[in-house]
């Protein structure tokens, strides 16, 4: 395929640079601006199956639109690209602004902007640069999948003097074939989570069961029911839950599961990247990260929300101000997200109040109780290892009150104890020395 792949983006820049010399020969090369068409693409380079063809046909791109999806794509396909074509043409160095362009600090290429846009494919054309803009504006594909986009300009310079950005998802798609899964960053605040366990390894309530099954149904089928049953005129885009109580009860287990038996990525979002104690700086990381989210289904899971999503402060000073603004820029972003949405909290009281409104579900994991403890620990040792004749489970479950994660580390506790015996069985003195260890970390005592 990447031969084919190859082949077919040397062709669309074969033709891109044709479209381009035609342009700078009408504008400085000739008498009379010549107003002549654009010169027809190839008859048959869509006619291959790559993902830059089929994303043209899936959205019937015209012309406009298939060159600026090009020109967005040509510096990082060939660095010299426009520079080649422009200097071959304008080989006295000079600054012209009708071309647009600017040059990135590491790359020495001549990069686009919305005017280089509008300059190759209308020239000086008033009427036919004003309804190019369209390629930008909301509704269009290009906006709708972030597929690409006109950096927003400083204040008072035009909103087409803005950089060409085409989202790194779609240079993988086109170049290699596939979205690239995005690396945890500053400026992607966010992990993939996956888990090798099963719905039978989780052990809960029936009625936290029962909500969790509720939100597996949307998750396959909430698409349909927008959609394919015309529900999106009357529900929200999406669907938001909160899930609540204390730590190691399965919160992230489950987020892990849901996406697993959907098929959809999970990605766990670190708060503490995301709130930043620069003014403004929030906002951006958010954007990054639903910029990066959106058209792909994925759930989005904010770990320990209560550090953005908490009641929101009475303001002070400026920076009172601007939290508070963060937190409603994060508000109008999750209701916004067509995904799943999951905050994850110790507490419900600790949830802004305006932001419980907003939720679809609220699911409470309280703390397992002395039948579900037991379960837990029937399930925890593994086959290889058998325990002491004095270890009571049943009396185990029944006198500690420990959640599952807490349990969990008893175990790998207890594991390690009887490989560093060199046996295979488990002493109770280690399992209440581990379980006292526990106790301690959350300030108790056995």
């Amino acid at each position: 395929m990447q031969s084919s792949n190859s082949q077919t983006l040397q062709c669309a820049l074969d033709y891109l640079a044709q479209v381009i010399q035609w342009r700078m020969d009408s504008c400085f090369n000739s008498d009379e601006k010549l107003r002549t068409p654009i010169p027809n693409p190839p008859e048959d380079w869509l006619a291959t199956k790559t993902p830059l063809t089929q994303f043209i046909h899936t959205h019937q791109l015209t012309i406009s639109a298939q060159l600026t999806l090009l020109m967005a794509l040509a510096p990082h396909l060939q660095p010299d690209f426009f520079d080649h074509l422009i200097t071959s043409q304008l080989p006295q160095a000079g600054d012209y602004p009708q071309i647009g362009g600017w040059r990135g600090k590491l790359h020495r290429g001549f990069l686009p902007t919305g005017e280089t846009v509008l300059f190759m494919l209308e020239g000086n054309q008033l009427d036919d640069r004003f309804r190019l803009q369209s390629l930008f504006s909301d509704d269009h594909p290009f906006a709708r999948e972030r597929v690409l986009y006109l950096e927003p300009p400083s204040d008072g310079e035009p909103f087409v003097s803005g950089k060409l950005i085409m989202s790194q998802d779609y240079v993988d798609l086109f170049t290699h074939g596939h979205f690239s899964r995005p690396h945890f960053s500053m400026n992607f605040p966010a992990q993939r989570i996956t888990t090798e366990m099963d719905w039978d390894d989780l052990v809960l309530n029936p009625q936290t069961l029962e909500q969790i099954h509720d939100l597996q149904a949307w998750s396959i089928h909430g698409q349909t029911l927008l959609h394919d049953w015309g529900m999106k005129r009357k529900l929200k885009l999406g669907y938001r839950v909160l899930f609540y109580g204390p730590p190691g009860t399965g919160k992230t287990l489950t987020a892990s599961l849901l996406g697993k038996y959907t098929g959809k990525e999970v990605y766990k979002i670190d708060l503490s990247m995301v709130v930043s104690k620069f003014i403004g700086e929030t906002e951006k990381n958010l954007a990054n990260l639903f910029a990066r989210a959106e058209s792909k289904d994925w759930i989005l899971f904010f770990d320990e929300a209560d550090a953005l999503f908490s009641k929101r402060t009475n303001v002070r000073d400026a920076h009172d101000k601007y939290a508070n603004q963060e937190v409603s820029y994060l508000l109008q972003r999750v209701e916004n997200y067509d995904g799943l949405v999951i905050l994850s909290s110790n507490l419900k009281s600790n949830i802004d109040d305006a932001f419980i409104r907003r939720f679809q579900a609220i699911v409470h994991f309280p703390m397992p109780s002395a039948k579900e403890r037991l379960q837990l620990w029937q399930m925890a040792f593994p086959s290889q290892l058998k325990l002491a004749e004095n270890i009571d489970l049943p009396e185990l479950a029944a006198t500690y009150d420990l959640s599952g994660a807490d349990i969990m580390n008893v175990v790998q506790y207890c594991c390690l104890q009887s490989l560093q015996r060199g046996n295979a069985v488990v002493q109770k003195g280690d399992l209440l020395n581990a379980i006292k260890r526990e106790f301690g970390k959350a300030g108790k005592i056995v």
